[in-house]
C-alpha cells in the first residue's frame, strides 16, 4: 500500500508513513486532508483504539481503520475505499 500511497497514486495527495500525532503514530497520514489509515493486524486492541480515535477526532483527523488481510488480499478495494474517503 506504500508505494501506491508514496507515488500519489490517490488523487495525486502525499501520504507520510509512521507520522507522529500527540503521544502515537499514525501508520499513514495525509496532513492536507486530516486523514489517518490504521493498518490493523489480528491482535488489535479495539478499546484502545476507540481512545485513540476520539483523541485524533478532538484533533481535527478522520481515522479510516483497514484490516492488514484485506491490504494483503484486496489491495485495490482498499484504494477505492481511501480515494471515496477523501
Amino acid at each position: 500500500m506504500w508505494e501506491h500511497l508514496r507515488r500519489r497514486a490517490v488523487l495525486g495527495t502525499r501520504w507520510r508513513r509512521q507520522h507522529p500525532i500527540g503521544f502515537d503514530i499514525a501508520d499513514f497520514v495525509c496532513l492536507s486532508h486530516k486523514l489517518i489509515i490504521e493498518v490493523d493486524g489480528a491482535d488489535h486492541d479495539e478499546e484502545r483504539d476507540a481512545l485513540r480515535d476520539e483523541f485524533l477526532s478532538r484533533s481535527g483527523f478522520r481515522t479510516l481503520r483497514v484490516k492488514a488481510w484485506m491490504v494483503e488480499r484486496h489491495l485495490s478495494v482498499v484504494l477505492e475505499v481511501i480515494r471515496s474517503t477523501l
